[in-house]
């Protein structure tokens, strides 16, 4: 082992060394031992800065070549994982067949990485490959491997491939378990698709599957009404299965979702629930409360746990604040933000939708107050403050013609206080909120902000400001900035005949009633 470390250290050392000069130190200080040749020629090509991955697959293979030797199972295995770890999951395939053909077998753990990479780069249909290589090359796959393969088939709603699998495992004299059938009921739930994922627990009895507590977990939160949840819990209890927090969490959430909150109450005073876990499930009945617009019984129960000193789920915390009522009081939302200082993402997330809360009630000062903070915790990071912004101008946007105020003054506190430039879609907005309010001199003081923050005109800028002086009445601006606008897009043309019609019917009807007037 220490000897291999050695060959790791220096193979970093290598980088700017013509091939052939190391490759004759490679002999010399290995000698007769290919497996640690093998290993140190794949730390020098993945340690050769700004190469692409193709390459270093070439030069693992051509230095193996001149040297006259066979790459090792070890420098095979790690170079399969190298590929994983950037996603380049068709070669890591490939490098995995070669290495069965050469008579080595991969490790699960390396079986584990090429499925872990396809379930995050979403190449879900690889799985197909990855079944072949294992048929063909006659490998044993645990448990885990099986459930990562289901669950990709899963992913990619193709349930009868996942049952087919199952099937062709059996054949095999593979066993199937009840985490295989579960990641295929859990896919049909996560689908809306409630039949066939009861049905599951048909198959799993024809297959003499036990169901397990995650099964039940999963049956319960799906019930469609009250006698279901109660008829699944008595079935665990009969089945002689440990009902776990899964458990107990599937019967807050079920009962929650049918209306009937003292029973989720009720829940966790079950004795059944271990002691560890007794926070967990409270947690769990808060954010049930709240989502169900149970928020004062939620916001009790969370102070109770508060001052018991219990643990504070961030969840709950979110989902407080998320289903928090309109006509609430600000400072109890500031609380419950104040609860999230250990949990920045978090604590990021919830200030937004806080900041959108004191939009909504046109509260200048409090939304100012929170921008500041959100800019101080995420170090005025340009894309979370950009989101927010979007979320910001886009409900002023969609709000009343009043919020046209509110909008103007953010828009100087982010020039002047947070220093930073207006992102292009805030000035979209604020363009489409001038023309609801039929505002002209702020929608040519907003289009002057273009140019201020360095933002060429679009067809989107100039179709809003267009929108702007057509609503306020300022024809004649409009006729001029509307030979600016390209036509070659159907729905551009569409767009402004729409404007047309619409601002010259108003403006029309606004004649009529003036005319009548002073008859």
């Amino acid at each position: 082992m220490e000897r291999r470390n050695d060959f790791e250290k220096q193979s970093h050392e290598w980088n700017g060394w013509s091939v052939r000069p190391i490759l004759y130190y490679l002999i010399k200080i290995a000698g007769n031992g290919a497996d640690d040749i093998s290993y140190l020629i794949y730390n020098y090509a993945v340690s050769i800065p700004n190469l692409a991955i193709e390459d270093v697959v070439s030069k693992f293979k051509s230095m193996h070549f001149e040297l006259v030797i066979n790459p090792s199972s070890a420098s095979y295995e790690k170079l399969i994982c190298y590929c994983c770890g950037l996603f380049k999951v068709h070669m890591a395939l490939d490098i995995a067949n070669e290495m069965c053909d050469a008579d080595f077998t991969p490790s699960t753990g390396v079986l584990h990485s090429i499925l872990h990479a396809l379930d995050e780069s979403c190449e879900y249909n690889l799985v197909h490959q990855v079944y072949s290589l294992i048929c063909r090359h006659n490998l044993k796959p645990d448990s885990e491997i099986l459930r990562g393969m289901i669950n990709l088939h899963v992913k990619m709603k193709d349930f009868k491939g996942a049952y087919d699998m199952l099937k062709e495992w059996e054949k095999m004299n593979v066993i199937p378990t009840t985490n295989l059938y579960n990641a295929i009921m859990a896919g049909y739930f996560r689908e809306k698709n409630t039949s066939d994922g009861f049905m599951v627990l048909k198959q799993m009895e024809l297959a003499d599957v036990k169901p397990d507590s995650i099964t039940f977990s999963y049956l319960i939160s799906n019930c469609e009404c009250e006698e279901d949840i109660i008829k699944y819990y008595k079935e665990l209890n009969h089945s002689g299965v440990q009902a776990t927090k899964h458990v107990f969490m599937a019967l807050i959430n079920a009962y929650a979702a049918h209306g009937q909150f003292e029973k989720a109450k009720q829940v966790i005073s079950d004795e059944g629930i271990p002691v560890k876990n007794l926070n967990e499930v409270r947690c769990v009945l808060v954010s049930a409360l709240a989502s169900n617009g149970q928020t004062a019984d939620a916001l009790k129960i969370y102070d109770e746990m508060k001052q018991a000193g219990c643990d504070l789920d961030c969840k709950a915390v979110s989902s407080l604040i998320e289903h928090y009522p309109f006509d609430g009081p600000l400072n109890r939302m500031l609380q419950l933000l104040g609860d999230l200082h250990h949990d920045l993402n978090g604590w990021i997330h919830c200030c937004s939708r806080i900041i959108l809360f004191s939009v909504k009630h046109n509260d200048l000062s409090s939304t100012v107050d929170l921008l500041k903070q959100l800019s101080y915790r995420c170090t005025n990071d340009e894309t979370i403050m950009g989101v927010t912004f979007d979320e910001v101008f886009c409900l002023i946007a969609n709000s009343e013609p009043t919020y046209l105020e509110i909008g103007l003054q953010l828009l100087k506190f982010i020039k002047n206080d947070l220093g930073l430039s207006p992102p292009r879609r805030c000035l979209d907005f604020l363009l489409g909120t001038c023309a609801n309010a039929k505002d002209a001199e702020s929608s040519r003081l907003i289009w002057k902000e273009y140019e201020n923050a360095g933002l060429l005109y679009n067809t989107i800028s100039y179709l809003k400001m267009y929108q702007a002086l057509l609503a306020s009445g300022d024809s004649k601006s409009a006729k001029l900035l509307l030979g600016k606008i390209p036509k070659d897009d159907a729905d551009v043309c569409y767009i402004i005949k729409e404007c047309e019609r619409v601002y010259s019917s108003t403006a029309k009807k606004k004649k009529v009633l003036k005319m009548s007037r002073n008859k």
